[in-house]
């Protein structure tokens, strides 16, 4: 069955994506452009992915982001975009007063 009459998608290949790993509407966007144009079939989507087990999140929920880095290049080039935070250490109020 198409989900996504804009762009040709069907219900496998969002399946197939979601097993690959993609858990969110927007990842199935990323990977296939289905809900990018007139975003009918975004509900649809929604309810392929469901509320089931994410790869991608049970990864993270590990701690083992180097594996979902490795696993999407996107998400690699984003990562290595951005700059490391380390947070500014905060007085005591007593070293304040």
């Amino acid at each position: 069955m198409y989900v996504c009459s804009c762009f040709g998608i069907t219900d496998k290949q969002v399946r197939d994506h979601a097993a690959a790993g993609s858990c969110t509407p927007r990842q199935i966007a990323s990977a296939t452009k289905a809900g990018t144009d007139c975003g009918s079939c975004v509900r649809t989507i929604q309810g392929i992915l469901g509320r089931g087990a994410c790869p991608r999140r049970e990864q993270l929920e590990k701690g083992n982001t180097a594996a979902v880095l490795a696993a999407d290049p996107e998400l690699t080039a984003v990562a290595a975009s951005v700059p490391a935070v380390v947070p500014a250490p905060v007085p005591h109020l007593a070293e304040a007063a």
